[in-house]
């Protein structure tokens, strides 16, 4: 694309300057965020690690950059399902940006909503939901009622509450997440994808079947569309997607979206990773029902 070609270009040429300064960090941070988007992980991690070596060289260990270069390598371990690598980066970010820039800011609340999200995915609810609460009233206040930050508090609020089962409360906060993101990107967005594909999620866990089919393929047409057929979260979509027919008891329409999303997993996250090997057992359980009919 052309966005990488221009970050890539812009590394040797500040590369050729001076080895190690600010502007060839950030450069490299910013690279390795769209390597991150695309689900390059693996491209990603070197680059990271690299310019928070630079960054903690150039600039101490205790800096705003640094704090952002540990929350962005916490992110990437967070999307490669190694959560016990991610916490204490995130926890140390954290800590950092409050002594920085104060209890009450927007990269505060970016890190109360990531450490949030981290333990949410773990299945630690409880823990979540106060630093979810503090990171989506923060956000509000400081950015106001319409903004991306706080679509994305809204987002996870609701993913929480769907884990949990407090459908009724999940609900409204994810129509105004997705509602706030068409107006706010555009109605063709990753982040509109997101927001859709958790809205379907949403409808599938109430056992509204048929509203939560047109959203999972809206999803999944928009994610194909913006980040690739082979990204992490094109098999996510099309993992749920198998789900939703699965449970219909669908299985010839299940079957190969389950093939599909685990030759993606396999490709993209490895064997080992968490959706990997929830993809794979849910393509066994499918085969299992279908030999008993």
């Amino acid at each position: 694309t052309t966005a990488t070609s221009t970050c890539e270009q812009n590394i040797p040429s500040l590369s050729s300057v001076c080895k190690k300064h600010p502007d060839i960090a950030t450069s490299l941070n910013n690279l390795a965020l769209l390597y991150h988007s695309q689900g390059r992980y693996e491209e990603a991690e070197p680059l990271l690690t690299q310019a928070l070596e630079m960054y903690q060289q150039l600039l101490g260990q205790r800096h705003p950059d640094i704090a952002t270069s540990l929350n962005n390598l916490a992110l990437l371990y967070k999307s490669q399902g190694r959560y016990e690598e991610a916490k204490p980066l995130f926890t140390q970010a954290l800590e950092m940006r409050q002594q920085l820039l104060g209890k009450r800011h927007p990269d505060v609340a970016q890190s109360l909503n990531n450490l949030a999200a981290l333990y949410d995915d773990q299945g630690r609810y409880e823990e979540a939901e106060p630093l979810l609460t503090q990171a989506l009233e923060m956000s509000q206040q400081l950015l106001g009622q319409r903004h991306p930050d706080v679509a994305q508090s809204l987002n996870n609020l609701a993913a929480l509450y769907d884990d949990q089962g407090r459908y009724e409360e999940a609900k409204p906060l994810l129509t105004q997440a997705l509602e706030m993101r068409q107006q706010l990107l555009g109605q063709s967005h990753p982040d509109v994808a997101q927001s859709l594909n958790n809205l379907a999620l949403l409808y599938k866990s109430q056992g509204r079947y048929e509203a939560a089919e047109p959203l999972y393929k809206q999803a999944l047409e928009m994610r194909q569309q913006l980040l690739g057929q082979r990204h992490p979260d094109v098999a996510l979509n099309l993992n749920n997607l198998a789900l939703l027919y699965d449970a219909q008891g669908c299985y010839e329409e299940a079957e190969p979206l389950y093939k599909q999303a685990l030759a993606i997993c396999e490709q993209s996250l490895g064997p080992d990773h968490p959706t990997t090997q929830t993809v794979k057992n849910n393509l066994q359980m499918l085969l299992e029902e279908k030999d008993l009919k």
